[in-house]
Protein backbone atom coordinates (compact mmCIF):
# COMPACT_ATOMS: atom_id res chain seq x y z
CA UNK A 1 0.00 0.00 0.00
CA UNK A 2 2.71 2.32 0.88
CA UNK A 3 4.26 2.06 -3.16
CA UNK A 4 1.14 3.85 -4.71
CA UNK A 5 1.39 7.17 -3.61
CA UNK A 6 4.65 6.98 -6.44
CA UNK A 7 2.55 6.08 -9.58
CA UNK A 8 -0.06 8.51 -8.89
CA UNK A 9 2.40 11.55 -8.81
CA UNK A 10 4.36 9.78 -11.80
CA UNK A 11 1.24 9.71 -13.69
CA UNK A 12 0.22 13.17 -12.63
CA UNK A 13 3.56 14.92 -13.35
CA UNK A 14 3.37 12.77 -16.92
CA UNK A 15 -0.52 13.84 -17.36
CA UNK A 16 0.63 18.06 -16.95
CA UNK A 17 4.25 17.48 -18.62
CA UNK A 18 3.12 18.42 -21.75
CA UNK A 19 1.90 21.43 -21.46
CA UNK A 20 5.12 22.42 -19.42
CA UNK A 21 7.41 21.20 -22.32
CA UNK A 22 5.50 23.49 -24.69
CA UNK A 23 5.91 26.85 -22.46
CA UNK A 24 9.18 25.93 -21.74
CA UNK A 25 9.38 25.55 -25.91
CA UNK A 26 8.17 29.11 -26.96
CA UNK A 27 10.55 30.42 -23.87
CA UNK A 28 13.37 28.48 -26.01
CA UNK A 29 12.20 30.30 -28.86
CA UNK A 30 12.29 33.50 -27.53
CA UNK A 31 15.46 33.28 -25.77
CA UNK A 32 17.79 31.58 -28.67
CA UNK A 33 16.09 34.08 -30.90
CA UNK A 34 17.12 37.28 -28.68
CA UNK A 35 20.43 36.43 -27.99
CA UNK A 36 21.33 35.13 -31.56
CA UNK A 37 20.27 38.84 -32.71
CA UNK A 38 21.06 40.96 -29.62
CA UNK A 39 24.78 39.58 -29.23
CA UNK A 40 25.30 40.57 -32.94
CA UNK A 41 24.25 43.64 -33.27
CA UNK A 42 25.49 44.79 -29.79
CA UNK A 43 28.92 43.75 -30.89
CA UNK A 44 28.71 45.94 -34.35
CA UNK A 45 27.60 48.79 -32.75
CA UNK A 46 29.90 48.86 -29.70
CA UNK A 47 33.21 48.38 -32.51
CA UNK A 48 31.61 51.33 -34.88
CA UNK A 49 30.25 53.49 -32.21
CA UNK A 50 31.91 57.03 -31.98
CA UNK A 51 34.43 57.52 -29.17
CA UNK A 52 37.54 55.83 -27.46
CA UNK A 53 37.17 51.72 -28.65
CA UNK A 54 37.46 49.33 -26.34
CA UNK A 55 40.61 46.29 -26.33
CA UNK A 56 38.09 43.63 -27.71
CA UNK A 57 40.82 40.82 -26.06
CA UNK A 58 40.00 42.84 -22.45
CA UNK A 59 36.21 42.03 -22.82
CA UNK A 60 36.48 38.29 -23.87
CA UNK A 61 38.65 37.74 -21.06
CA UNK A 62 35.62 39.90 -18.79
CA UNK A 63 33.17 37.84 -20.47
CA UNK A 64 35.06 34.84 -19.28
CA UNK A 65 35.18 35.74 -15.70
CA UNK A 66 31.43 36.36 -15.90
CA UNK A 67 31.01 33.03 -16.69
CA UNK A 68 33.01 31.76 -13.99
CA UNK A 69 31.39 33.49 -11.48
CA UNK A 70 27.85 32.66 -12.51
CA UNK A 71 28.95 28.97 -12.86
CA UNK A 72 30.31 28.68 -9.41
CA UNK A 73 27.27 30.34 -8.00
CA UNK A 74 25.44 27.38 -9.73
CA UNK A 75 27.14 24.79 -8.66
CA UNK A 76 26.99 26.25 -5.27
CA UNK A 77 23.12 26.27 -5.39
CA UNK A 78 23.05 22.31 -7.27
CA UNK A 79 25.50 21.30 -4.36
CA UNK A 80 22.12 22.23 -1.76
CA UNK A 81 24.23 25.86 -0.94
CA UNK A 82 26.69 23.70 1.41
CA UNK A 83 30.13 25.47 1.20
CA UNK A 84 31.80 22.42 2.51
CA UNK A 85 30.36 20.03 -0.19
CA UNK A 86 30.63 22.63 -2.67
CA UNK A 87 34.58 22.75 -2.37
CA UNK A 88 34.69 18.93 -1.89
CA UNK A 89 32.67 18.95 -5.53
CA UNK A 90 35.42 21.35 -6.87
CA UNK A 91 38.16 19.58 -6.06
CA UNK A 92 37.15 16.32 -7.19
CA UNK A 93 36.50 17.03 -10.75
CA UNK A 94 39.04 20.10 -11.17
CA UNK A 95 42.12 18.95 -8.68
CA UNK A 96 41.91 15.27 -8.41
CA UNK A 97 41.24 14.28 -11.52
CA UNK A 98 44.01 16.41 -13.65
CA UNK A 99 43.68 14.55 -17.00
CA UNK A 100 39.69 15.53 -17.28
CA UNK A 101 40.55 18.63 -16.72
CA UNK A 102 43.65 18.82 -19.22
CA UNK A 103 41.21 17.54 -21.65
CA UNK A 104 39.23 20.88 -21.13
CA UNK A 105 42.28 22.73 -22.05
CA UNK A 106 41.87 22.44 -26.10
CA UNK A 107 38.32 23.83 -26.74
CA UNK A 108 38.81 26.70 -23.62
CA UNK A 109 42.53 27.55 -25.93
CA UNK A 110 39.97 27.13 -29.07
CA UNK A 111 36.80 29.33 -27.54
CA UNK A 112 39.19 32.25 -26.74
CA UNK A 113 40.68 32.37 -30.13
CA UNK A 114 36.43 32.03 -31.39
CA UNK A 115 35.51 34.96 -29.07
CA UNK A 116 38.61 37.41 -30.76
CA UNK A 117 38.31 36.30 -34.03
CA UNK A 118 34.27 37.04 -33.57
CA UNK A 119 35.24 40.41 -32.62
CA UNK A 120 36.99 41.39 -35.18
CA UNK A 121 34.55 40.36 -37.20
CA UNK A 122 31.96 42.42 -36.00
CA UNK A 123 34.22 45.14 -36.60
CA UNK A 124 34.50 44.90 -40.37
CA UNK A 125 31.32 43.21 -41.33
CA UNK A 126 27.71 44.73 -40.87
CA UNK A 127 25.68 42.95 -38.43
CA UNK A 128 23.39 41.53 -41.18
CA UNK A 129 26.06 39.98 -42.85
CA UNK A 130 27.96 39.05 -39.60
CA UNK A 131 25.11 36.92 -38.75
CA UNK A 132 24.32 35.32 -42.45
CA UNK A 133 27.53 34.59 -42.56
CA UNK A 134 28.56 33.07 -38.95
CA UNK A 135 25.85 30.33 -39.92
CA UNK A 136 28.43 28.61 -41.54
CA UNK A 137 28.84 27.20 -38.42
CA UNK A 138 26.81 24.46 -39.91
CA UNK A 139 28.86 23.30 -42.31
CA UNK A 140 32.12 23.24 -40.22
CA UNK A 141 30.01 21.16 -37.17
CA UNK A 142 28.99 18.89 -39.66
CA UNK A 143 32.55 17.98 -41.20
CA UNK A 144 33.71 17.45 -37.55
CA UNK A 145 30.99 15.38 -36.76
CA UNK A 146 31.45 13.18 -39.78
CA UNK A 147 35.29 13.03 -39.33
CA UNK A 148 35.63 12.91 -35.31
CA UNK A 149 32.29 11.33 -34.28
CA UNK A 150 31.67 9.61 -37.85
CA UNK A 151 28.49 10.60 -38.03
CA UNK A 152 26.66 9.78 -40.97
CA UNK A 153 24.71 12.69 -42.69
CA UNK A 154 21.33 12.66 -44.60
CA UNK A 155 20.88 13.26 -48.14
CA UNK A 156 18.59 16.18 -46.84
CA UNK A 157 21.11 17.47 -44.91
CA UNK A 158 23.78 17.29 -47.43
CA UNK A 159 21.88 19.61 -49.50
CA UNK A 160 21.10 21.92 -46.96
CA UNK A 161 24.71 21.87 -46.22
CA UNK A 162 25.26 22.74 -50.66
CA UNK A 163 21.80 25.55 -50.26
CA UNK A 164 23.94 27.22 -47.29
CA UNK A 165 27.08 27.58 -48.99
CA UNK A 166 25.25 28.96 -52.21
CA UNK A 167 23.38 31.79 -49.99
CA UNK A 168 26.74 32.88 -47.98
CA UNK A 169 28.22 33.02 -51.41
CA UNK A 170 25.29 35.42 -52.52
CA UNK A 171 25.25 37.60 -49.53
CA UNK A 172 29.33 38.07 -50.08
CA UNK A 173 29.45 38.71 -53.52
CA UNK A 174 25.91 41.00 -52.67
CA UNK A 175 28.46 43.37 -50.07
CA UNK A 176 31.47 43.40 -52.59
CA UNK A 177 29.87 44.54 -55.67
CA UNK A 178 29.66 48.15 -54.65
CA UNK A 179 28.99 50.43 -51.68
CA UNK A 180 24.95 50.92 -53.65
CA UNK A 181 24.85 46.73 -52.95
CA UNK A 182 25.73 47.03 -49.28
CA UNK A 183 26.02 49.17 -46.28
CA UNK A 184 27.44 52.02 -46.94
CA UNK A 185 25.57 54.20 -44.83
CA UNK A 186 27.03 51.37 -41.66
CA UNK A 187 30.70 52.03 -43.57
CA UNK A 188 31.14 55.79 -43.63
CA UNK A 189 29.50 55.80 -39.87
CA UNK A 190 32.30 53.55 -38.92
CA UNK A 191 34.75 55.86 -40.90
CA UNK A 192 33.50 58.22 -39.35
CA UNK A 193 33.34 56.90 -35.54
CA UNK A 194 37.38 55.67 -36.67
CA UNK A 195 38.24 58.67 -37.61
CA UNK A 196 37.08 60.55 -33.82
CA UNK A 197 37.81 57.53 -31.87
CA UNK A 198 40.11 54.93 -32.87
CA UNK A 199 37.62 52.36 -34.03
CA UNK A 200 39.38 49.81 -36.83
CA UNK A 201 39.02 50.80 -40.17
CA UNK A 202 36.65 48.39 -42.47
CA UNK A 203 38.70 45.98 -44.00
CA UNK A 204 35.48 43.29 -45.33
CA UNK A 205 37.97 41.06 -46.53
CA UNK A 206 39.45 40.63 -42.95
CA UNK A 207 36.06 40.24 -41.41
CA UNK A 208 34.90 37.30 -43.22
CA UNK A 209 38.32 35.54 -42.75
CA UNK A 210 37.77 36.32 -39.46
CA UNK A 211 34.48 35.06 -39.57
CA UNK A 212 35.42 31.91 -41.06
CA UNK A 213 37.94 31.46 -38.81
CA UNK A 214 35.26 31.57 -36.05
CA UNK A 215 33.31 29.24 -37.86
CA UNK A 216 35.85 26.48 -38.39
CA UNK A 217 36.48 26.86 -34.44
CA UNK A 218 33.03 26.73 -33.74
CA UNK A 219 32.53 23.17 -35.32
CA UNK A 220 35.59 21.58 -33.89
CA UNK A 221 35.02 23.44 -30.19
CA UNK A 222 31.37 21.92 -30.46
CA UNK A 223 32.52 18.06 -31.43
CA UNK A 224 35.61 17.99 -29.40
CA UNK A 225 32.94 18.79 -25.96
CA UNK A 226 30.61 16.79 -27.40
CA UNK A 227 32.83 13.82 -27.79
CA UNK A 228 34.83 13.92 -24.24
CA UNK A 229 31.49 15.03 -22.62
CA UNK A 230 29.83 11.65 -23.77
CA UNK A 231 30.49 9.40 -20.36
CA UNK A 232 31.16 12.29 -18.42
CA UNK A 233 28.94 12.17 -15.36
CA UNK A 234 29.76 16.05 -14.76
CA UNK A 235 27.29 18.92 -14.66
CA UNK A 236 27.07 21.32 -17.36
CA UNK A 237 27.72 24.05 -15.02
CA UNK A 238 30.80 22.14 -13.23
CA UNK A 239 31.99 21.75 -17.11
CA UNK A 240 31.61 25.36 -17.55
CA UNK A 241 33.36 26.25 -14.72
CA UNK A 242 36.13 23.73 -15.97
CA UNK A 243 36.13 25.85 -19.10
CA UNK A 244 36.32 29.48 -17.43
CA UNK A 245 38.86 28.36 -15.53
CA UNK A 246 41.71 27.23 -18.17
CA UNK A 247 40.34 30.02 -20.40
CA UNK A 248 41.38 33.11 -18.28
CA UNK A 249 44.56 31.90 -18.11
CA UNK A 250 44.67 31.49 -22.11
CA UNK A 251 43.00 35.39 -22.30
CA UNK A 252 45.26 36.71 -20.24
CA UNK A 253 48.10 35.57 -22.46
CA UNK A 254 45.82 36.67 -25.32
CA UNK A 255 45.55 40.22 -24.29
CA UNK A 256 49.47 40.61 -23.49
CA UNK A 257 50.08 39.21 -27.10
CA UNK A 258 47.88 41.19 -29.25
CA UNK A 259 47.15 44.46 -27.06
CA UNK A 260 49.84 44.57 -24.45
CA UNK A 261 51.46 47.71 -25.44
CA UNK A 262 48.08 49.50 -25.64
CA UNK A 263 47.39 48.11 -22.19
CA UNK A 264 50.73 49.28 -21.07
CA UNK A 265 49.72 52.59 -22.69
CA UNK A 266 46.18 53.28 -22.22
CA UNK A 267 45.00 50.76 -19.43
CA UNK A 268 43.01 47.35 -19.50
CA UNK A 269 40.32 49.22 -18.88
CA UNK A 270 40.17 51.88 -21.79
CA UNK A 271 37.38 52.90 -23.21
CA UNK A 272 34.84 50.76 -21.48
CA UNK A 273 31.51 52.02 -19.95
CA UNK A 274 28.43 50.54 -19.41
CA UNK A 275 27.22 49.32 -22.63
CA UNK A 276 31.19 47.90 -22.81
CA UNK A 277 30.11 45.72 -19.48
CA UNK A 278 26.72 44.75 -20.76
CA UNK A 279 28.64 43.45 -23.55
CA UNK A 280 30.61 41.50 -21.74
CA UNK A 281 27.77 39.86 -19.76
CA UNK A 282 25.72 39.21 -22.86
CA UNK A 283 28.67 37.31 -23.97
CA UNK A 284 29.27 35.55 -21.08
CA UNK A 285 25.34 35.14 -20.58
CA UNK A 286 24.34 34.11 -24.00
CA UNK A 287 26.51 30.41 -24.05
CA UNK A 288 25.03 29.87 -20.98
CA UNK A 289 22.05 30.48 -21.75
CA UNK A 290 21.68 28.15 -24.95
CA UNK A 291 23.00 25.12 -22.82
CA UNK A 292 19.53 25.30 -20.78
CA UNK A 293 17.74 26.26 -23.17
CA UNK A 294 18.75 23.53 -25.84
CA UNK A 295 17.12 20.66 -24.09
CA UNK A 296 13.65 22.01 -24.37
CA UNK A 297 14.15 23.51 -27.81
CA UNK A 298 14.37 20.65 -31.00
CA UNK A 299 16.14 21.64 -34.23
CA UNK A 300 12.81 22.80 -36.18
CA UNK A 301 12.85 25.43 -32.90
CA UNK A 302 16.46 26.04 -33.03
CA UNK A 303 16.22 26.96 -36.85
CA UNK A 304 13.23 28.95 -36.37
CA UNK A 305 15.19 30.96 -33.33
CA UNK A 306 18.24 31.20 -35.63
CA UNK A 307 16.39 32.89 -38.78
CA UNK A 308 14.18 34.94 -36.84
CA UNK A 309 17.92 35.89 -35.73
CA UNK A 310 18.80 36.55 -38.62
CA UNK A 311 15.28 38.56 -40.02
CA UNK A 312 15.96 40.97 -36.53
CA UNK A 313 19.29 41.84 -37.62
CA UNK A 314 18.46 42.56 -41.25
CA UNK A 315 15.88 45.20 -40.45
CA UNK A 316 17.58 46.55 -36.96
CA UNK A 317 20.73 47.16 -39.18
CA UNK A 318 18.57 49.09 -42.04
CA UNK A 319 17.30 51.60 -39.29
CA UNK A 320 20.91 51.31 -36.85
CA UNK A 321 23.25 51.24 -39.61
CA UNK A 322 21.72 52.50 -42.69
CA UNK A 323 21.95 48.79 -43.93
CA UNK A 324 20.60 48.81 -47.66
CA UNK A 325 19.16 45.78 -47.86
CA UNK A 326 19.83 44.13 -51.70
CA UNK A 327 17.35 41.52 -53.92
CA UNK A 328 20.42 39.64 -53.89
CA UNK A 329 21.40 39.97 -50.47
CA UNK A 330 17.37 38.67 -49.31
CA UNK A 331 17.48 35.61 -51.45
CA UNK A 332 21.27 34.35 -50.01
CA UNK A 333 19.70 34.86 -46.40
CA UNK A 334 16.63 33.13 -47.80
CA UNK A 335 18.60 30.32 -48.98
CA UNK A 336 20.60 29.99 -45.91
CA UNK A 337 17.26 30.03 -43.57
CA UNK A 338 15.96 27.22 -45.92
CA UNK A 339 18.96 25.27 -45.53
CA UNK A 340 18.92 25.68 -41.78
CA UNK A 341 15.61 24.19 -41.83
CA UNK A 342 16.29 21.52 -44.01
CA UNK A 343 19.67 20.84 -42.06
CA UNK A 344 17.70 20.28 -38.60
CA UNK A 345 14.74 18.07 -40.33
CA UNK A 346 14.68 14.26 -40.17
CA UNK A 347 12.03 12.20 -41.77
CA UNK A 348 12.46 9.25 -39.33
CA UNK A 349 11.43 11.57 -36.78
CA UNK A 350 8.61 14.04 -38.71
CA UNK A 351 5.65 11.60 -36.95
CA UNK A 352 3.49 12.79 -34.66
CA UNK A 353 4.42 10.75 -32.08
CA UNK A 354 7.78 12.30 -31.74
CA UNK A 355 6.91 15.28 -30.05
CA UNK A 356 5.93 12.97 -26.90
CA UNK A 357 9.16 11.81 -26.65
CA UNK A 358 10.66 10.92 -23.23
CA UNK A 359 13.83 13.18 -21.80
CA UNK A 360 16.31 10.18 -24.10
CA UNK A 361 17.00 11.18 -28.10
CA UNK A 362 17.86 14.88 -28.58
CA UNK A 363 18.09 15.32 -24.33
CA UNK A 364 20.82 12.81 -24.27
CA UNK A 365 23.63 15.15 -25.94
CA UNK A 366 24.96 18.12 -23.75
CA UNK A 367 25.46 20.22 -27.22
CA UNK A 368 23.40 20.84 -30.00
CA UNK A 369 24.19 19.28 -33.89
CA UNK A 370 24.26 23.03 -35.31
Amino acid sequence: MALLPAPVSYAYAHAHRPVNANTLKYISLLTLTLQNAILGLSMRYARTRPGDIFLSSTAVLMAEFAKLITCLFLVFNEEGKDAQKFVRSLHKTIIANPMDTLKVCVPSLVYIVQNNLLYVSASHLDAATYQVTYQLKILTTAMFAVVILRRKLLNTQWGALLLLVMGIVMVQLAQTEGPSSGSAGGAAAAATAASSGGAPEQNRMLGLWAALGACFLSGFAGIYFEKILKGAEISVWMRNVQLSLLSIPFGLITCFVNDGSRIFDRGFFHGYDLFVWYLALLQAGGGLIVAVVVKYADNILKGFATSLAIIISCVASIYIFDFNLTLQFSFGAGLVIASIFLYGYDPAKSAPKSSMQGPGGDEEKLLPRV
